[in-house]
């Protein structure tokens, strides 16, 4: 159902994106990083939380960590992660494969800077082992997110080989 949901909102949406299912799971950044040739932060990660009484879901690179200061700041106030029961039911989409798409409760969704290192990022598409490949910029337009800058990266963390000019 979940996957269902995705695939209907990419085929009005996104005709040109293709889901990708995979034999093995992907539920984790490292599991998905492998599966799919790419660096971990290029994983794009779907995390819903609470603040206050709103609700609201965040897409961040899959090495980037959420930083309470900066959630609180970004958000005004104190952001708790929703237990795995809250997800399915307000997305519609299991915990490992959250996707910013095809949700069943309209949620606002946010796009974390972490995402704009790479030219393609891997959300999930509404099971643990399928995601899709899209430019971050195209993710934000399509859920209507809003950007923000709530995580931070690890150390040392490689630049976008598509990115860098060769001398």
């Amino acid at each position: 159902m979940s996957q269902e949901s995705v695939r209907t909102f990419l085929a009005e949406q996104a005709a040109d994106i293709e889901i990708l299912e995979l034999d093995a799971s992907t539920a984790t950044v490292a599991l998905a990083a492998e599966a799919h040739g790419v660096e971990p932060g290029q994983i794009a990660k779907t995390l819903a939380f609470r603040v206050g009484e709103r609700q609201l879901l965040v897409v961040a690179g899959g090495d980037a960590r959420f930083d309470n200061r900066k959630l609180r700041d970004a958000f005004g106030g104190k952001a708790k992660m929703l237990d795995a029961e809250t997800v399915l039911a307000l997305t519609g989409h299991p915990v490992g494969g959250v996707s910013p798409f095809g949700l069943s409760t309209p949620l606002p969704v946010y796009c974390d800077a972490s995402l704009k290192a790479y030219d393609e990022v891997l959300p999930a598409a509404g099971s643990p082992n399928s995601a899709v490949r899209i430019a971050p910029e195209r993710l934000a337009t399509l859920v209507g997110a809003t950007w923000v800058d709530v995580c931070k990266l690890p150390e040392p963390r490689h630049e976008n080989p598509c990115s860098s000019v060769s001398p």
